[in-house]
């Protein structure tokens, strides 16, 4: 691999790469140009590209095309963001999660069928630790398929917004129902981003719509996510980005979707909102701005502009949102480690920086090998950098 070593790196056992673009449209002639179709992460500023072990021959040939079109790799950039459980039935808290989230269950742990949103794992837990956990998971997915788990659950939503259910160690989850962008555009749905889902039959009926949406995209200057899988293509306008008060948003993002509905529908596309899902995490914190900062230098993360929100998200809009909660200091909670905690996946040469990045913020290593290093934030939630 030294002709493409300087591009690609392997995270998980996946040749990633990412190219920086000028435009959504620049991005996607790259992917017009691709031979094999990898998993295509299409934004307003580049593209991510993943490729299976094996396929180093490809991924040169992508390099080369890349640097042809003048698109410049970013290695440093490559990242993951994964959740981990620690339970003492790690098989019930699977069957819990894999129905909560709608994912797939594989010899490593959880998955999104379309690996987009954050994997899971399970591990063992030998000391219970009963106190609510200090970080939480949001979950927004289509009102239907939220009915469904309720009922597959056999749980009642409790809390403050009526939406919380909780595994049997007491691991919550706000899995929050979504509804329909507009009657206009009814393929849309409204999972704190507004998105939709077109399954493809075939790379040139999705390539076409990758290279329309990208298209209209820019001609409208609204960012959308664009996601290419051997299933379909997932177009989502970021959290809350459709919304009337924002840049863009209302009328705006709605004449947006209506137009990218009317090309799929033109290309003989039809709509299925049952892959569709929004993740983030929550983090109870006694000083949520110092946590904030350690979060956003470790995660390479930007803050949220709006005053009334505490979200952090990545400025690719390629790993989940985070975002902190008010947690009083003498909460008896402070004490205990949590049963979750986040894993950071990079490569191989970025590791060592970004311990450094964590140190450097307040965190602390706590242990820590060749392959692996778990540190926690300067209260006590832990990352592990692999």
């Amino acid at each position: 691999m030294s002709e493409i070593s300087g591009d690609w790196r392997v995270l998980g056992g996946v040749l990633s790469a990412w190219f920086d673009a000028p435009s959504a449209s620049a991005g996607a002639v790259l992917v017009e140009r691709l031979g094999p179709l990898p998993d295509v992460d299409l934004r307003p500023d580049g593209v991510r590209l993943r490729l299976r072990s094996g396929q180093a021959e490809v991924a040169a040939a992508i390099s080369r095309t890349a640097r042809e079109l003048g698109l410049t790799a970013d290695p440093t950039v490559l990242q993951e963001v994964h959740l981990a459980f620690e339970a003492t039935d790690p098989a019930a808290v699977t069957t819990f999660w894999r129905t909560a989230f709608g994912y797939e269950e594989t010899p490593t742990g959880l998955q999104d069928p379309l690996d987009r949103d954050p994997a899971v794992e399970v591990r063992p837990l030998a000391d219970p630790r009963p106190l609510r956990n200090r970080i939480h998971v949001d979950v927004v997915r289509p009102s239907d398929a939220v009915d469904a788990v309720r009922t597959a659950i056999g749980q009642e939503p409790y809390g403050a917004w009526g939406v919380a259910l909780a595994d049997p160690e007491g691991n919550e989850v706000d899995l929050v129902p979504g509804d329909q962008l507009s009657p206009e555009a009814a393929d849309w749905w409204t999972n704190f981003g507004a998105m939709a889902f077109y399954p493809t039959t075939s790379p040139k009926q999705a390539t076409s719509l990758v290279s329309a949406v990208a298209k209209l995209a820019d001609e409208a200057s609204i960012p959308l996510q664009v996601d290419l899988r051997p299933a379909g293509v997932l177009i989502d306008g970021s959290k809350d980005q459709w919304e009337d008060d924002l840049p863009n948003g209302g009328a705006a993002f709605v004449e947006l979707a209506k137009r990218i509905q009317d090309v799929a529908h033109d290309l003989g596309l039809a709509a299925d909102a049952q892959p569709l899902r929004f993740v983030q995490f929550g983090i109870d914190a006694v000083d949520a701005d110092a946590l904030s900062r350690f979060w956003r230098t470790v995660l390479g993360y930007q803050p949220d502009p709006r005053a009334q929100v505490s979200d952090t998200y990545d400025p690719r809009r390629l790993n989940p949102v985070l975002f902190f909660q008010q947690l009083d200091a003498n909460d008896e909670r402070t004490k205990q480690r949590n049963r979750i905690h986040l894993q950071l996946v990079v490569p191989e040469d970025q590791v060592q920086a970004r311990v450094e990045a964590a140190l450097a913020a307040g965190g602390r290593v706590l242990d820590q090998t060749p392959q692996r290093c778990l540190l926690s934030d300067p209260e006590g939630n832990e990352l592990d950098i692999r």
